[in-house]
């Protein structure tokens, strides 16, 4: 066995082992079960829906129109033509949700690829993405990707890539400082001195010991980028009606307030138990990292 596989054998070991702990410790904490079975149950309702109801979302009953929740068999009440308001938010959370999935891979890849590069490197590359990072930093993130979405148009698609984009910038800043600490370390100049290539000491050494933060922070931007997508969904800049996307079933629900709150109440509630789940289980990952 050379220098340069002892020394990966010796790097690699640690983030696994580190891992395995990090996950006992999650599954011994109530609150991170309760929020890691809510992001199960959303994740499985954007993947099978019919899995919770047995009902159309766009079919309408103009007998049913404003049914309070619990009567006639609408659980969570009926919209203003008619439709279950509890299928249309169970469907609902594909379009959602799979924005936001698509939202968080592209901030995440893009992200980490440009704090990788830049902290492995440093100079002119390093200064010139770090200010490109700043000036996406220096605007509201949802200011942002309305403009982005200005330029790219209307829809769910450009939607969860103007999110996606928008998180690139602090997610690659995360990504640039744990880089620039792993490459200090003796493990990483030793893999150098042996004479294993700059890409190998990448993916074997710098990679595995600096992408920790980076999924903590992911977790967390999952949710984010969930509140971001409903509420630019809102605003009309999702899928056009009748998609039940949940921020469009929100703006449906604020014009009967007061005769009929279920409307902005329940998909406002599944929208909040994603975002405090996902932020629950960030907050636990980044204790048990830093622990």
């Amino acid at each position: 066995m050379t220098m340069a596989d002892l020394d990966s054998t010796t790097a690699a070991s640690p983030p696994a082992a580190r891992a395995r702990r990090i996950a006992i410790a999650l599954l011994r904490r109530p609150s991170v079960i309760v929020s890691a079975i809510l992001i199960l149950l959303a994740l499985a309702a954007a993947v099978r829906p019919s899995l919770f109801t047995s009902k159309d979302p766009f079919a309408t009953s103009p007998k049913n129109i404003l049914v309070p929740p619990g009567t006639d068999g609408f659980l969570v009440g009926s919209d203003a033509v008619g439709r279950d308001l509890f299928t249309r938010i169970v469907y609902g959370a594909h379009p959602s949700l799979q924005a936001a999935v698509v939202a968080i891979a592209v901030s995440f890849v893009g992200g980490s690829l440009l704090g990788l590069l830049a902290g492995y490197f440093g100079g002119f590359l390093d200064a010139v993405l770090m200010r490109a990072v700043d000036v996406a930093l220096a605007f509201p993130a949802l200011l942002l990707a309305m403009a982005i979405i200005a330029v790219l148009g209307a829809g769910p698609t450009n939607v969860a890539f103007a999110v996606g984009l928008v998180g690139i910038a602090a997610m690659a800043r995360v990504m640039r400082s744990e880089v620039l600490r792993v490459r200090r370390q003796p493990y990483v100049e030793a893999a150098g001195i042996s004479g294993a290539r700059w890409w190998t000491v990448l993916w074997r050494h710098v990679v595995p010991n600096s992408i920790g933060p980076l999924v903590v922070l992911a977790a967390l931007e999952f949710g984010t980028a969930t509140l971001a997508i409903s509420s630019l969904s809102f605003l009309g800049f999702g899928a056009p009606p009748p998609s039940p996307e949940w921020g469009a079933l929100i703006a449906d629900g604020r014009s009967y307030l007061v005769s009929a709150w279920w409307l902005g109440t329940f998909p406002g509630l599944a929208v909040a138990l994603v975002v405090l789940a996902a932020n629950r289980i960030s907050r636990a990952l980044d204790g048990e990292l830093k622990a």
